[in-house]
């Protein structure tokens, strides 16, 4: 059976990146702790502009800003829905 990835496209401030990447961090801890298999951040270091599709332009990246690509891998896809769940209820989620 394949797994089940959740995947995630954002634009983040260069000046930010530190404190996203900080934060990503402990979230996947969360993740991972509630069931999820893998937690990758990938930040674009070397990503042009497409002319008609890019991860810059899904997000309509601007200056100062850098994309980043983010994925949960699960189980399954109801075992998202279960890990998932139990995240949004975890409270050092919602701080």
């Amino acid at each position: 059976m394949a797994h089940y990835v959740d995947g995630f496209v954002l634009p983040i401030p260069e000046d930010k990146l530190d404190d996203y990447l900080r934060i990503a961090r402990e979230a996947a801890e969360i993740w991972r702790e509630h069931g999820a298999l893998e937690v990758r951040e990938c930040v674009a270091d070397d990503v042009q502009m497409g002319e008609l599709t890019s991860f810059p332009r899904s997000v309509q990246v601007e200056q100062g800003e850098t994309v980043v690509f983010a994925w949960i891998l699960f189980e399954s896809r109801e075992d998202r829905d279960r890990v998932n769940a139990e995240v949004m209820e975890d409270p050092r989620f919602k701080r």
